[in-house]
């Protein structure tokens, strides 16, 4: 994870989902902490070439980018990916889906948000994408209906889709009472 992280960013580094799959299933793990320098060095860019974090290194072999990681750490333990190969598909599909179907519109939301008191692109912005975030949400609201978790179990697809969603004003979940419980 990065040494230092600015203050607007400090807990929503994409190291969390990593760190808290290592917690689930109680595998020890060395953090180690790199500076803006080292990130961008040519040694670290062979490992993450993004140049961003995390990035994880097991034996021989080094991924990056959380969800890929997520996956990985679910082989090690069926406390964060089902044995069941029905369940195991249908989890990675979470993970991708919290990825690809709600990360965008995100960030998008965010963008638009964080800028819309000072730049009037956000304020044309914003109506636009929180309607387009507002079908993501309501399509993630109607699935967790009767359900605890994302599948028959908590998974790295409810770890991955939990990150995307912190990101957001708990107002914003007032009209999805299951989204709010998750």
């Amino acid at each position: 994870t990065l040494r230092s992280v600015p203050s607007f960013a400090q807990g929503y580094v994409r190291d969390l989902p990593v760190r808290w799959a290592f917690e689930e299933i109680g595998l020890p793990y060395e953090l180690k902490l790199i500076s803006a320098e080292d990130k961008n060095s040519e040694s670290y860019r062979r490992q993450q070439p993004f140049s961003q974090v995390p990035v994880l290194e097991d034996g021989d072999l080094v991924l990056f980018e959380s969800g890929s990681i997520l996956l990985h750490l679910g082989e090690k333990s069926e406390k964060i990916l089902p044995k069941d190969p029905t369940q195991r598909a249908r989890v990675r599909t979470w993970v991708l889906a919290a990825l690809n179907s709600l990360d965008p519109y995100v960030r998008a939301y965010r963008a638009a948000k964080d800028n819309s008191e000072k730049e009037e692109w956000a304020r044309t912005r914003l109506p636009a994408v929180l309607e387009a975030l507002n079908k993501s949400l309501k399509a993630i609201n109607h699935w967790l209906q009767g359900r605890e978790y994302l599948e028959n179990q908590f998974s790295v697809g409810d770890i991955m889709m939990t990150i995307m969603l912190r990101n957001l004003e708990p107002e914003l979940f007032l009209d999805f009472p299951h989204l709010a419980q998750f």
